[in-house]
Formats: C-alpha cells, structure tokens, sequence
C-alpha cells in the first residue's frame, strides 16, 4: 500500500496537476446555493436566494485570486408577500483548500462592485449591500466553491494526498503540498 500510495504520488507530481475550470466552478457554486436554499426552506426560514447568474474569473493579472460576479434574487416571504430584491455583487477572494473537508473555499473576501434593485426600497444602499455582503462572505466561508468527487478516482486520489490549490489563468490546479 506504502509502495502504491509513492508511486501515484511521484507519478502526479510528475504530471500536469489535475485542474477545475471556471465553468465548473460556476456550475458547482450554482447547485451549492440551490441546496441551501432548498436546506432554508426546508428549515422554515422566510429568506429565499436564487441565482440567475454566475461568472468566475481566476487569476485576473496574474493574481492569485477568484473574482466572483454574480446576481440573483433575495427574496423575504413575510405575511402571504413575497418582498423580492434583486442583487449585483462582485467580490474577490482568495481559493484555499481545506483538506479535512476535501473543498475548495473563498477565503479573504473584498467586495468590487454591487448593485441593488427592489420597487420596495428607497434610499441609502450602503448599509443593505453591506448586510448583503457579510451574508455572501459567511455563506462562502461555510459553503465550498468546489468539494472533490470521492466517486471519481483521481479527486480521490488528491484528497487521499497532500494537496493544495494554486490559480492559474482560467483554472484552479491542485499541486503537491509543501508540507
């Protein structure tokens, strides 16, 4: 087992490193918070979230972060109204991997640009966008962008391995940790 466990793991350092592309990373995020949506329905909560939209960038000039554009909808179910809130939000953070969770988050969020659009709302947005964002970055800190396929041989091979994540133009790559 030792023997095997050597051989893939100077066989992976040797090959390219395995990668997730943007695309896929904006699917997983779109399932991610359509499951916690369902789980805060479920639970009773008045808050619903959906996301019509979901564009990630990794690695804009050679930095070693995510730029996170997406919008959707916030709505609050209160006595028989449904109060809808449309919501822009840019944000950029920094992907890390988290071994014990076998996940990729973003951690370190800035907030870029944001927009907020409701027939209810009138005045000063700064202090909603703020909530917005707080909300978006603990959502974020809990909810991965990425959790590895443990019925997919090689992610599971990389979880089983020390691993971390490295960005690079358009793609994560998990890479040999340092340790």
């Amino acid at each position: 087992m030792i023997l095997l466990t050597l051989t893939l793991t100077s066989g992976c350092a040797s090959l390219s490193p395995y990668s997730i592309s943007e695309g896929e990373l904006e699917r997983h995020l779109q399932d991610v918070v359509s499951d916690f949506d369902r789980q805060q329905l479920k639970s009773g909560s008045p808050l619903s979230l959906s996301l019509s939209d979901a564009d990630i960038t990794l690695g804009p000039d050679g930095r070693d972060v995510a730029v996170i554009d997406v919008k959707g909808q916030v709505a609050v179910n209160a006595m028989l109204a449904r109060l809808p809130v449309d919501i822009a939000l840019k944000v950029e953070g920094a992907p890390v991997y988290d071994s014990t969770e076998k996940a990729i988050f973003i951690r370190r969020l800035q907030l870029l640009d944001s927009s907020i659009d409701s027939p209810f709302f009138r005045g000063d947005l700064k202090p909603i966008t703020e909530h917005v964002m707080r909300a978006v970055a603990q959502m974020l800190e809990t909810m991965p962008v990425y959790r590895l396929d443990e019925t997919n041989f090689a992610q599971r091979m990389f979880g089983a391995m020390p691993v971390d994540v490295r960005v690079a133009p358009g793609r994560l790559e998990f890479v040999m940790a340092d340790k």
